[in-house]
């Protein structure tokens, strides 16, 4: 899922949105051409998805609901009332979408399991239909030669750890994910030996629980349309829990199933390149406050088992404390970190009073800017916080590099979106798409060459698929979907994908 940005939030705070109406259009620098060559031995490309966008079957072959599946009946909250029901249909079409990435050239596919779909209470009774598929769908993926990365949850919660205990606002969360990590393991670990435990928890905490865009929808009733909720304090506390959770899956990995299944685990977050607006001394610390908002949130307790100095100093006790033996577990857990990357902004230094409600992105103390000096920051794709600004890509893995001890690092999500009711001809005809790729691998190869320890690069989406609060109107997809039909037609991208990933000398 592409990482959208806090300035979903209604009414926009602290923002001065320089609002810049570009059309999709190909940027004015063109890269040199990168391939499968221009990066070392052994790199991995592949592409990604998560359960609830293309599977469907939401309701059916033992799923239990997720936070999502209810979250959604809202009148009026997705477009065109769509739904994850059915979807793309890859719980049917597994195959076929296997056989396709094979024939594309990509070495890995990025899935996510759905929680419900193997515990459909979230603990207790299994679903054995639910594993069956996963089964199928790993089995087939390697008889197709494309490598496993299962991600063990991308926002969908199951829907009764919600009703029981208010989900991730409660401790009992870590236990209950552990134990599902831990059959996942058990049960998948012979043939998956890549793991990662969540996707993007800082959007779950922020869009869940700042300002309720995303489900479950919680937030004060300053910040958005939400019937419970406090701005203030349960973005961090769900923040806690999930970093603990994720902890505690690592852990159960290493102690029971690493050296035996020789695998390895990380957890995958998204990360905005924060660029100053001007040199002044207020925009480089407001941008560096956004960078440890977001990033260092969940990172810096990853790396050195406390949060950003930053956060302490601005959100005081509203932000959880580890224990000593909490911090054991936390520091350190991870053995690979995703990064999912997509755009770049400018930030300022709004000079403003403190808040009157205080809230996770007002925290931030920082304005947003999408152009300097009258220059937009890079062409912008269909959804308005998506431009296209490849150089952010560099810096930002340059300073995970830096800042991080040069973690191993996988590029989990990059691309960008045309609007869903684009023509067959059209979506086929993705010349935008390419250029995009072609600037953020360039610039993934200087990172490379810069030594950032970067292993994979996994492109966002294979499929044009359910797009959360976008629902069907929007298309990351390097395979067109006929959503009526369902019928998958390759866009350029992905033939260009092909052509350069081609291990045969040109």
């Amino acid at each position: 899922m592409p990482s959208q940005t806090e300035n979903m939030r209604t009414p926009l705070p602290i923002l001065v949105v320089l609002v810049v109406s570009l059309a999709l259009a190909v940027g004015s620098t063109r890269p040199a051409n990168v391939s499968r060559k221009s990066f070392p031995k052994g790199f991995v490309f592949g592409t990604a998805t998560s359960a609830y966008q293309v599977e469907g079957m939401a309701h059916k072959g033992g799923r239990g609901p997720s936070i999502w599946d209810e979250f959604i009946k809202t009148p009026g909250l997705e477009p065109n009332n769509a739904t994850g029901e059915v979807s793309v249909d890859q719980y049917h079409r597994y195959k076929e979408d296997m056989d396709m990435m094979a024939n594309l050239n990509f070495d890995a596919y990025r899935f996510s399991i759905s929680w419900s779909r193997i515990f459909p209470k979230g603990t207790g009774k299994v679903n054995k239909r639910g594993v069956a598929y996963y089964n199928r769908l790993i089995d087939y993926m390697l008889k197709k030669g494309i490598t496993p990365y299962a991600n063990l949850n991308h926002y969908d919660l199951p829907l009764a750890l919600e009703q029981k205990y208010l989900g991730w606002l409660d401790h009992q969360v870590v236990d209950d994910f552990a134990n599902y990590a831990d059959f996942c393991f058990n049960t998948f670990g012979d043939r998956v030996k890549n793991w990662m435990t969540f996707n993007e928890p800082r959007v779950v905490a922020a869009l869940g629980y700042d300002n309720g865009f995303f489900a479950p929808g919680r937030c004060s009733k300053a910040y958005g349309n939400c019937t419970a909720g406090n701005s203030a304090t349960e973005p961090y506390i769900v923040t806690h829990n999930l970093i603990l959770s994720h902890a505690a899956a690592v852990q159960r990995y290493r102690q029971k199933y690493q050296d035996k299944q020789k695998g390895r685990i990380g957890i995958l977050l998204d990360f905005v390149w924060y660029e100053p607006l001007t040199r002044s001394k207020a925009d480089n610390l407001a941008a560096q406050r956004a960078r440890d908002f977001h990033l260092g949130w969940f990172l810096h307790p990853l790396v050195y088992g406390e949060y950003p100095k930053t956060m302490r100093n601005i959100v005081k006790d509203r932000l959880p404390k580890f224990t000593a033996q909490e911090v054991k577990m936390v520091k350190g857990s991870f053995d690979l970190i995703g990064i999912n990357q997509y755009t770049t902004y400018y930030m300022y230094d709004p000079h403003q009073k403190p808040p009157k409600d205080l809230g996770y992105q007002m925290d931030w103390n920082a304005g947003f800017a999408y152009e300097r000096k009258g220059v937009p920051i890079g062409p912008r794709a269909y959804s308005y916080w998506l431009y296209n600004v490849p150089w952010g890509l560099h810096k930002a893995l340059m300073y995970i590099k830096e800042r991080y001890g040069n973690p191993t690092v996988i590029l989990a999500e990059n691309g960008m979106d045309d609007p869903g009711n684009i023509t067959l001809a059209k979506g086929l005809h993705d010349t935008t798409r390419i250029n995009y790729y072609k600037g953020y691998l360039a610039a993934l190869k200087q990172s490379v060459d810069d030594g950032v320890n970067v292993i994979g690069y996994f492109a966002w989406s294979l499929l044009d698929n359910f797009e959360w609060r976008l629902g069907y109107t929007s298309r990351f997809g390097i395979v067109y979907v006929d959503f009526k039909t369902l019928k998958r037609y390759p866009k350029m991208s992905a033939y260009w994908f092909q052509k350069i990933l081609s291990r045969n000398k040109d």
